[in-house]
């Protein structure tokens, strides 16, 4: 007889109560293994990859792409013993499923990547029927499953960037000579539906108010469900905004000899093939910075009543993704050079546009830098990532007329902000913090005397 067994939602990132469900993997009458990657799902921090515990083959799935689901849920259901050599004669009620009655707790076994966290599955209560039970269902072994197309292959990424969709919309746009590259996703988080792949393959105009999901043509508003790092950003902005008394101070650098210096290092052999920003400068000048201003790398504990000086830099990296705002951190930033720091900035940046960070990337920072400047802004008041007490925003460098031993020149210049927690850094600290970072970007022989 068949054994099956119940796959719930796992709690892949401490705090996790549920996730949207975002692509399966498998359907019904496929062979899995263990640790075979079932299922795609978006947390409140990022999209996850879900592997399965058991090997078997899939008999149901409980939900459909797009549900909301709450952690412990059961998703899928998986036949352990598909020839059925293992498992007792069903019991009196004749149903399959409770051939074999499971403990009211059933411990999963750790998900892959997410080190040894136990995590309990709640299994849900059986309705009792006194109707006739259904046959048992055959082993998936004797099922021929309806004949499908196989999946298409990933795509390879351009330029870094994947494009949004799920696999039957994938395989559509290959059906149909459609470049997923070339559209614009019109579901939440632009997500690419098939009918976005139709009207490009028809030639017709594609984001028509009439053709948007949520759209409504008698208000002619579009309404989108808040959900996944939408509504965490929301939450966690709310929260650090109205629990930590914000302070903003701002600083124009000239940054002539830092970019002087980064055109050298780019032809020297030791960078070559590494993408060297100004970013991974500003970056390692807050890591040296922060060893003489300890505080801005310090974080209020309210519950403990203490202020907690951190021995290392966990550096938060703000960056904008297709699912909304990301802070992956890069751990012990402060033990790294210049170099390490440029292949880092770029290995994370490529993983986040592709929507493979992980929960386990994102949280215990201690300090964060937020990139405005990329998008042509010469400065802003960033809010402070919850659990840190300091951001720093980097605007853009600009061409700017600058005095330099009494005379007018061209210089390339930039503007700072750093956004601080008030109950443990006051004013001049984070001034000689900002000041600190600016005086290495200006000059970053500096960096020598520290």
């Amino acid at each position: 007889m068949p054994e099956y067994k119940q796959f719930p939602l796992a709690d892949t990132a401490e705090g996790l109560t549920e996730a949207d469900i975002l692509t399966w993997h498998v359907k019904p009458g496929d062979e899995v293994t263990v640790n075979q990657i079932v299922v795609e799902v978006e947390t409140a921090k990022a999209a996850v990859e879900l592997p399965i515990p058991w090997a078997g083959v899939v008999t149901e799935l409980h939900v459909e792409p797009g549900q909301t689901v709450e952690v412990g849920t059961p998703i899928l259901t998986i036949d352990v013993d598909p020839n059925g050599t293992a498992a007792p004669a069903p019991s009196a009620n004749g149903s399959a499923a409770a051939a074999e009655e499971p403990a009211e707790e059933e411990e999963m076994k750790p998900l892959v990547g997410y080190g040894s966290k136990k995590v309990v599955a709640k299994r849900r209560p059986r309705k009792e029927t006194t109707a006739e039970p259904p046959a048992a269902q055959p082993p998936a072994a004797a099922v021929a499953p309806a004949p499908s197309a196989p999946a298409p292959s990933a795509p390879e990424p351009r330029g870094g960037y994947v494009p949004l969709a799920k696999p039957p919309v994938r395989k559509l746009a290959k059906d149909l000579g459609v470049d997923l590259h070339s559209l614009t996703g019109s579901a939440d988080g632009g997500v690419i539906t098939r009918d976005d792949v139709r009207r490009a393959a028809s030639g017709a105009p594609a984001d028509t108010p009439s053709t948007v999901e949520g759209y409504d043509p008698a208000t002619r508003e579009r309404r989108v469900p808040i959900k996944g790092v939408r509504k965490k950003t929301a939450q966690a902005m709310v929260a650090s905004k109205f629990t930590a008394p914000h302070v903003t101070e701002f600083l124009t650098v000239d940054v002539t000899p830092m970019m002087e210096l980064r055109a050298k290092l780019k032809n020297s052999p030791e960078f070559a093939g590494v993408k060297l920003t100004p970013l991974a400068f500003a970056a390692k000048a807050m890591c040296l910075a922060a060893k003489r201003t300890p505080d801005v790398n310090a974080v209020w504990d309210e519950e403990n009543q203490e202020i907690v000086y951190k021995d290392y830099v966990h550096l938060g990296v703000a960056a904008a993704t297709p699912r909304g705002l990301i802070v992956p951190k890069i751990r012990d930033a402060d033990g790294l050079s210049l170099l390490e720091l440029a292949r880092a900035l770029e290995e994370l940046t490529a993983t986040a546009r592709a929507g493979k960070t992980t929960p386990g990337d994102m949280i215990n920072g201690t300090i964060t830098i937020s990139n405005v400047g990329v998008l042509g802004v010469d400065t802003g008041t960033p809010i402070i990532t919850p659990g840190e007490s300091a951001i720093l925003a980097f605007g853009s460098i600009k061409d700017t007329p600058w005095v330099v031993d009494g005379e007018i020149k061209v210089r390339k210049v930039l503007q700072l902000a750093l956004s601080f927690d008030h109950r443990l850094i006051d004013g001049q600290q984070g001034a000689e913090y900002l000041a600190d970072v600016g005086a290495l970007l200006a000059d970053p022989a500096i960096a020598f005397t520290y």
